[in-house]
């Protein structure tokens, strides 16, 4: 009779614990883990639309100084990871490691283009640190004055605005460590040019990284 007892308090016991609630993280992850699961066809499509929107977002966050292949990467290998295992729309791990490749070769561009400039003028470090928040500011203020002009015209802008931003911030870093204005001139059109090639080298490894998104999820 005691055994029974003992059975039967355990039991409620165990019903009224509370359920342990799952980690922040692990919400988002089940969900994407699950979705294609839960909707079928139409989940795994949302999910590779999701994917495409996402690529493309991060790559023109490169306009304006941000991580934006990385991003993309982060994005491939997540979907590579808790996407579809098979079928059309499912992208292996070879493509992350693509994606990877090109991420860090538009990086290495993009220093060197952006480094090798600045050293030929003699920039310093101050000039350098305010030629990349210049380039920033300048980048979003143009991809917004752009914006008029569909698609070409937020980017073209963004790029020229970002280089005369890099230009203005240079300039003001080494006049404000004493240089005199002709000198400044010339360390802020390296840093003009700098920020130019490198941006379009970083851009076109973006491309390529969206490109490969594309063909992963639609063209097998």
């Amino acid at each position: 009779m005691d055994l029974v007892a003992n059975a039967a308090f355990w039991l409620i016991a165990q019903t009224e614990s509370p359920v342990a609630e799952p980690r922040w993280w692990q919400t988002p992850l089940e969900w994407m883990a699950q979705m294609g699961q839960w909707l079928g066809p139409t989940g795994t499509f949302l999910l590779a639309f999701l994917l495409i929107l996402m690529c493309l977002i991060a790559w023109g966050a490169n306009l304006i100084s941000l991580p934006g292949n990385w991003i993309a990467v982060a994005m491939l290998a997540a979907y590579a990871w808790l996407g579809p295992e098979s079928g059309r729309s499912a992208i292996g791990y070879p493509a992350v490691a693509a994606a990877f490749v090109l991420a860090l070769l538009g990086e290495v561009f993009e220093f060197a283009a952006g480094a090798v400039g600045a050293q030929k003028a003699g920039a310093s470090r101050r000039s350098t640190i305010f030629a990349m928040i210049g380039s920033m500011v300048g980048a979003i203020g143009g991809a917004v004055v752009g914006i008029p002009v569909p698609v070409i015209g937020p980017i073209l802008a963004a790029i020229l605005f970002g280089g005369l931003g890099a230009t203005a911030g240079a300039m003001y870093g080494e006049w404000t460590d004493g240089r005199n204005w002709r000198e400044s001139w010339t360390i802020g059109h390296a840093a003009f040019w700098g920020r130019t090639f490198g941006t379009l080298g970083k851009f076109m490894a973006g491309l390529a990284i969206v490109v490969i998104a594309v063909a992963g999820v639609l063209f097998k």
